[in-house]
């Protein structure tokens, strides 16, 4: 009897350990935290999370390190936008872009892209669908982590992009220069872009097919995109909605390159974000989580990989939707969101984009942009997009008929827009960053 009793009082002794250490382990973990953060954003980040957080249905373990929550759509994060309280949700455009512009394609241009992509260019997906899916009814959703949070420069400044423009730029909107709309002439600071651009009508949409790679993005704070993007307003406080690909650590908390979205009504200053970090995105695919990670990556000399892109208005409710790969709708802004894309966009850009502090200054950044490689259309190992196309009043999707190029800084980040002798004019853009011309 005696053993007995003291083979349960050292069971017990055990469980009262196990405990006892666990209860160690978080104090320990909070500590840390406390003292590596402040306690007013620790609770900005707790508070934030609560917010974003939604109740999974199901919950898919990437073998990326990512879990991906399958949230009711109806439950998901765009709802907690003051705008979007009484918002219904749409379901799917009200027509096909797809089959639109299908039909206007002429029989030449449909045999000449079945031959094309079929021997040159492949399509990612992304790694997390290897492991499950989310049921209808529900959208794939990126669960944020506290730490990427308390990382950030400021939690209310988590998932935007970094401001664009000093209190100099900002300060003249109320003089001279009021009238003054959108300009890509002007260098955003700490930005570097190298880019294609339209403007000068009404725009209903934007598309093209951006190869996918993995460039060398140098500081956490740091970023390098590749999108298609629909701008409108004033420079210092424009709105614009984009697409496409980003290495972004300071959101994602890695280096590994992960399909996009982006907002913004005015400039990035306070309003919109990336994916579904902030109320705003209204989701409605259950096969695409915007955030994840994308596979396979472009290799240079290697199998070239792509994203296929398309940001269109929807004519009877004027809902900007994000199309992807040619066949899924993934879900669209409301305009409630905008004030002058509300009506239709100004331009439309295409091409890169690198944030750094050390934009601009000498050193400069080695953060890459497209591949990191300086536009070459020979060999076609740096970025480009193809198959460019733009939507005005008509439903028809076809090349813009007048485009330019703009670099920023054309040592570290180049462009190349390649026309003659093509059916289809391709654009080549970007760079490493630091280098012997860009020192």
């Amino acid at each position: 009897m005696a053993k007995r009793s003291s083979s349960g009082d050292l069971i017990k002794l055990i469980g009262m350990l196990i405990i006892l250490g666990v209860t160690l382990i978080g104090c320990c973990g909070l500590l840390v935290e406390s003292i590596m953060f402040s306690e007013q954003k620790v609770l900005e980040a707790e508070r934030k999370l609560n917010q974003l957080r939604k109740p999974a249905v199901k919950s898919i373990q990437s073998e990326d390190g990512d879990i991906i929550d399958c949230i009711d759509m109806y439950k998901q994060p765009a709802f907690d936008h003051p705008a979007l309280k009484n918002h219904s949700i749409q379901m799917a455009p009200s027509y096909d872009p797809t089959k639109e512009a299908k039909s206007a394609m002429t029989k030449f241009e449909r045999l000449m892209k079945k031959r094309n992509y079929a021997q040159s260019s492949r399509m990612v997906t992304q790694p997390w669908k290897k492991n499950g899916s989310c049921p209808e009814g529900t959208i794939p959703v990126r669960r944020i982590r506290k730490k990427d949070l308390l990382n950030a420069s400021s939690v209310e400044a988590y998932g935007r992009k970094k401001h664009s423009f000093s209190g100099l730029h900002e300060s003249q909107s109320s003089t001279s220069d009021n009238n003054k709309t959108w300009d890509l002439g002007l260098q955003q600071a700490n930005h570097s872009k190298a880019i294609l651009f339209a403007e000068g009508y009404r725009y209903e949409g934007g598309k093209g097919d951006i190869k996918v790679w993995t460039p060398n993005v140098e500081f956490d704070d740091d970023y390098s995109t590749s999108q298609v993007c629909l701008v409108s307003g004033p420079y210092w406080d424009f709105e614009s909605v984009e697409s496409g690909w980003a290495v972004n650590p300071s959101v994602y908390g890695d280096r590994q390159t992960r399909f996009m979205v982006y907002w913004t009504v005015d400039a990035s200053k306070k309003a919109g974000c990336f994916d579904l970090t902030c109320p705003g995105f209204v989701q409605t695919s259950h096969e695409i989580a915007l955030g994840a990670a994308i596979y396979p990556i472009s290799v240079r000399y290697g199998l070239p990989y792509e994203i296929i892109v398309y940001i269109f208005k929807d004519p009877e409710t004027n809902n900007w939707w994000v199309q992807y790969g040619e066949k899924i709708n993934i879900g669209y802004w409301p305009p409630e969101l905008f004030g002058a894309l509300s009506v239709h966009a100004q331009g439309v850009e295409w091409g890169g984009e690198v944030y750094s502090a050390r934009v601009g200054t000498s050193p400069h950044t080695k953060t890459g942009m497209g591949s990191g490689q300086f536009p070459d259309y020979v060999s076609g190992t740096s970025g480009v997009i193809k198959r460019m196309r733009i939507q005005d009043n008509s439903a028809t999707l076809k090349f813009p008929e007048w485009v330019e190029t703009n670099s920023d800084e054309y040592n570290c980040y180049d462009v190349q827009y390649v026309s003659d002798y093509l059916e289809d004019p391709e654009f080549y853009y970007g760079g490493p960053g630091h280098n012997d011309m860009c020192p």
